[in-house]
Parts: structure tokens; C-alpha cells; sequence
């Protein structure tokens, strides 16, 4: 566990009181619409090494926990790395993936992917894989892909959603909108997000980094910085089906 990793949360304790360093803070572009943002939303997988300015990720978690909770009880917490402590975090939880030590915070598909999601999980991992010239049967080719998550794909901040372990399914749907939110407002400051689950396999080894407790589930990661428009993982544009499959409609 580190001690000077940097912690964001109104309910860890006394109020950290987290104010940013670094110069003024950059304005949003208020061109960009909530739709656009939305619409063109995709996990991106390759970033450039650019700093994003404190002030920004401030304004970002600031304005996402206007989001909504029951009874404003605003369960999320966020703990946000850069840095030195970035870098230790990614050698730990890398030399854990390699080790095939998995810890996993919670249980997130379940024991049997039927149809139609088990297709769809194909079709996305094998795209990633094609794009990235990887062979279905290389396992070892496959696993340094993965292995990517855990240097945030060369992103500056990592960001990690985490809230007491007690709460109920409720609180799981209020850090699904702050979480959206975060992603839907990156944009306006020129940044690109990717959710990163995958660090919920090897909470112990986050946690050999970070100061949370048992008491507490890691949610999420997710990777924050300026995409590469350059890299061809970033063009990928995973499919959606329309509403008629997903919607019933009464009247």
C-alpha cells in the first residue's frame, strides 16, 4: 500500500480537500453536444503520452457527481493515479496478470454466456485481435494484448470507481451514471476514456498499491487521457443492435 497515492472521495474519512495544481483550468467546448458525445463514444485503446491538466480531471469528477443516487446518497468513490504511482500500480498488477494470480472483486458474467452475448463477446475479441494481427491460436499474442489494459493503453490517469462493499444493487446503478457521466464529459475537454473491468481481476495486486481496504469493491477502472488518432485500435466501431431487438413496446 502507498501512502502518497492521491485519493478522491467525500466519504473516506475527514474531507480530503483536493484542490488541483498546475495552471487554470481549461474550458470546456460547449460546441459538443450530450448527443454527440454519446453517439460517438468508443472505448479507445491507444493514447498518446500528453498530461491532462489536474484541473481538468477536477472539473470532470466534479461536474459527473451531479449524478443522480438514491436519496443523494452519492455512494461513489474515485481514486485517481498519475504519475509514479501510476507506474508502480501497472508493474504490480502486470507482473500479477503474468503470474495468472487473479483475485477477482466481483463476479461480473456469469458462470454460462448464452446467446446472444456469448457472440458478441466473440465478434469484439476477435476484431481487437484481427486489428492488432494476432492469430486465434496464439495464446501468448493474445495474452500481451491483454496485458495492454494494465498500462491504461499508455494513458496519463488512471481513474478507479470504488464504493463500500455493503451497499445493495441500487448503489451499483448510481456509479453506472457517474461513470457515464465522466465519459460523456471527457469530450468537451478533448479526452477519450476506456472502462477497464479488467483491473477488478487483480484487486489484491491493486490494492499491494493503493490504500483500499477490504471494506470496499473496486468497480472499475478506466483509462482517461488524449486518444492517438493514428492508431488503427482506435477505429474500431463495435456494433449495436437497433431498438426493435431490445424494445418492448405497450399501449
Amino acid at each position: 500500500m502507498s501512502d502518497d497515492a492521491v485519493l478522491i472521495s467525500s466519504q473516506a474519512g475527514p474531507p480530503i480537500g483536493w484542490i488541483p495544481d498546475g495552471p487554470s483550468l481549461v474550458a470546456p467546448d460547449r460546441k459538443i453536444s450530450a448527443f454527440d458525445s454519446v453517439a460517438g463514444r468508443s472505448s479507445i485503446r491507444q493514447f498518446l503520452g500528453q498530461e491532462v491538466p489536474e484541473s481538468v480531471v477536477y472539473k470532470i469528477l466534479e461536474t459527473a457527481s451531479r449524478a443522480p443516487s438514491g436519496q443523494n446518497m452519492q455512494p461513489w468513490m474515485v481514486h485517481y493515479v498519475t504519475g509514479d504511482t501510476r507506474a508502480r500500480l501497472c508493474d504490480e498488477v502486470k507482473a500479477a496478470a503474468s503470474a495468472d494470480e487473479r483475485s477477482d472483486e466481483y463476479e461480473y458474467f456469469p458462470r454460462e454466456i448464452k446467446e446472444p452475448y456469448r457472440s458478441r463477446r466473440r465478434k469484439v475479441g476477435f476484431d481487437l485481435f484481427d486489428i492488432y494481427g494476432i492469430e486465434r491460436n496464439d495464446v501468448a499474442g493474445r495474452k500481451r494484448a491483454l496485458l495492454r489494459n494494465f498500462d491504461f493503453f499508455d494513458a496519463p490517469v488512471g481513474l478507479f470507481f470504488v464504493m463500500e462493499r455493503d451497499w445493495g444493487y441500487g448503489a451499483w446503478i448510481d456509479m453506472g451514471n457517474f461513470m457515464t457521466n465522466v465519459m460523456t464529459l471527457a469530450p468537451a475537454f478533448g479526452l477519450q476514456t476506456c472502462p477497464q473491468q479488467a483491473w477488478c481481476e487483480y484487486g489484491a495486486a491493486v490494492r499491494r498499491v493503493l490504500p483500499i481496504t477490504d471494506h470496499h469493491v473496486i468497480i472499475s477502472g478506466m483509462a482517461l487521457g488524449y486518444a492517438d488518432p493514428q492508431a488503427p485500435v482506435n477505429r474500431l466501431v463495435t456494433q449495436r443492435d437497433s431498438p426493435e431487438a431490445f424494445v418492448t413496446r405497450y399501449i
